[in-house]
């Protein structure tokens, strides 16, 4: 009897809200973008997409991807640009691409996606190395004055790492004037996965917060099979992390890819459309929070 309640009970369960009439997009949302946007020739030939240069150098691509940004309402823009180099360099931009692509874009924000793997190769902990790494933001910024800051994003990294707390107080001090120190967080742990290394406690969530302008939360990977499960995670995430922030701009990171054959990630559950029925149900309690700027969208 016991068993058939509980299941009755779950049958009937519904953690999603949904809304149509745009009361939760407040024309600020953001969007990650590929490498090819930015990147220099290198990276084309190295991964063998030379026939790829008018995709995203074409004016006509530049135009459609304005054309779909402005759909969306999307004003924050995060071309992808990393993995660094060994001794530390930012991976080779081209400079006129840069400039065509600031041009087509003109009045969204533009910040590279700068970061990488967490694996030895993102060497943040060795002085040398990071003074190098600083130095080419620095470079990249001063050389393309109107991207508007960076994004940061570094993966896997551990709750608690003071290393990285320490990065981003040298990142924020070789940043020029007014530009934006944006972060790709974690979000809280949780009873479905509760690894600290994907995962922040509020504690180090709020220190992180404490230096970014900006946080954007990847709120995905879950490895959840259960619709329901993940709609309510997502809206339970939504709510610390917007009270998590210290009151800076959150962008809800959102799953919109595929990424077939991992366990981590089951495109039928974590999607756009489930994702969004938790934010609504989160943002659905009373007035929007002051600090939510919208959702940021992750895709292939």
């Amino acid at each position: 009897m016991i068993v058939l309640t509980l299941f009755t009970a779950y049958t009937l369960w519904t953690p999603s809200v949904q809304v149509h009439d745009g009361r939760h997009d407040l024309g600020r949302n953001g969007v990650w973008l590929a490498h090819g946007w930015l990147g220099g020739d290198s990276w084309f030939l190295r991964n063998h997409k030379e026939r790829e240069f008018a995709k995203y150098r074409a004016p006509e691509s530049l135009a459609a991807l304005k054309a779909r940004l402005a759909k969306a309402h999307v004003t924050d823009v995060f071309p992808h640009l990393c993995p660094p180099e060994p001794e530390g360099a930012l991976p080779e931009v081209d400079g006129d691409a840069t400039e065509h692509f600031l041009d087509a874009l003109e009045g969204l924000r533009v910040l590279p996606w700068i970061g990488g793997p967490n694996d030895g190769r993102f060497e943040y902990r060795n002085p040398r190395w990071t003074a190098r790494y600083l130095t080419s933001v620095h470079s990249l910024l001063e050389a393309h004055p109107r991207l508007a800051g960076v994004h940061v994003n570094v993966e896997p990294m551990t709750s608690g790492d003071r290393a990285f707390l320490a990065f981003l107080d040298q990142l924020r001090a070789v940043l020029p004037a007014g530009k934006i120190l944006s972060v790709a967080a974690y979000p809280p742990p949780t009873m479905f996965q509760n690894t600290l290394e994907v995962h922040w406690e509020e504690p180090y969530f709020r220190e992180v917060a404490r230096r970014a302008d900006q946080l954007v939360p990847m709120m995905y990977d879950t490895s959840l099979r259960s619709q329901k499960q993940y709609v309510w995670l997502m809206s339970t995430w939504t709510r610390e992390e917007l009270a998590w922030s210290e009151g800076k701009p959150v962008l809800l990171g959102v799953p919109a890819y595929d990424d077939p054959g991992v366990g981590y990630h089951v495109p039928d559950v974590e999607n756009l459309g489930n994702a969004l029925l938790g934010i609504h149900s989160a943002l659905s309690d009373g007035p929007l929070p002051p600090n939510y700027q919208g959702i940021a969208i992750y895709s292939d």
